[in-house]
Parts: structure tokens; C-alpha cells; sequence
């Protein structure tokens, strides 16, 4: 689903790439199948996105940046846990992209379309998670 949604919608952004729905799933991953299975669907998910859509330089920092962001511990919160998660995106690509892309400071260009994708991201994943906690899918398939 992770990648589904990252596909369905792809909104170009100036900075090279594009805000999509994959951080609804990212989001929904970890909070309903827990931080591994969540995390690992999240990660993996996430970088064949990558990997089919032509930033496969982007997979390897995709898989651990995403994975991350779904083990959010639902303890804290579901809007806690997302805004961490978030953080955890943000940071992170950039981190990535001045490390070890070799960007520097440079990479500070792709913050404002992140802190966008990462908005968006947990506003319609909340919204999606509480409809669905709502309408009892979640204590049918036992996934709580």
C-alpha cells in the first residue's frame, strides 16, 4: 500500500521530486502493525518507489528513513508519534543528501518540500487512522 499510495498521487516539487501519499501509509504502517512489521512495510514499500521511478540513489536512505519513521511508539500518542516521525523524514533525507550524496549545505533546498510532504503526510494519515479506528476495521482484522 505504501507504494500504491506513493504512485497514485505525485505533486512535482521545484526542489527534485515530488509530494505524494506515501507518509499516510508510512504513518498508518507503524501504527497499525506495530514498529517491525510496520517499519519493514514502510521501508520497503517506500524504496521501490524509488527504485522503479529512476532515484534508486535515494533506496538505501529511503528504506532506513522510513522504516524509522513507522516504528513511532503509540504510547506517546498517535499525533506525537506522527509529528516524531515526521521530524525523523525531514532530518533525515537531509542528512542523507548532505552526507552521503555529497550535498552540504546544499541539501537545505529540499527542506521546505519535505516539511510540505510531511504535513500532509500525518494530517491525512490521522484522519485516515481515526475513520478506520471509527468504522471497526482495525479490531476486525486485530491489527490494534
Amino acid at each position: 500500500l505504501t507504494y500504491v499510495a506513493t504512485m497514485v498521487v505525485q505533486i512535482p516539487s521545484p526542489m527534485q521530486g515530488y509530494v505524494n501519499l506515501g507518509d499516510c501509509c508510512v504513518l498508518l504502517s507503524g501504527w497499525m502493525l506495530g514498529p517491525w512489521w510496520g517499519g519493514a512495510a514502510a521501508g520497503i514499500g517506500s524504496m521501490l518507489t524509488d527504485l522503479l521511478n529512476g532515484y534508486a540513489h535515494y533506496a538505501p536512505g529511503t528504506f532506513v528513513i522510513k522504516g524509522c519513521q513507522a516504528m513511532g511508539n503509540k504510547a506517546a500518542g498517535y499525533a506525537v508519534s506522527g509529528v516524531v516521525a515526521e521530524v525523523i523524514m525531514v532530518a533525515g533525507y537531509f542528512g542523507y543528501a548532505a552526507l552521503l550524496l555529497g550535498k552540504g549545505i546544499g541539501a537545505a533546498a529540499s527542506i521546505p518540500g519535505n516539511l510540505v510532504q510531511a504535513a500532509m503526510g500525518l494530517v491525512i494519515g490521522l484522519v485516515l487512522f481515526f475513520l478506520l479506528k471509527r468504522s471497526k476495521v482495525l479490531d476486525k482484522l486485530a491489527l490494534q
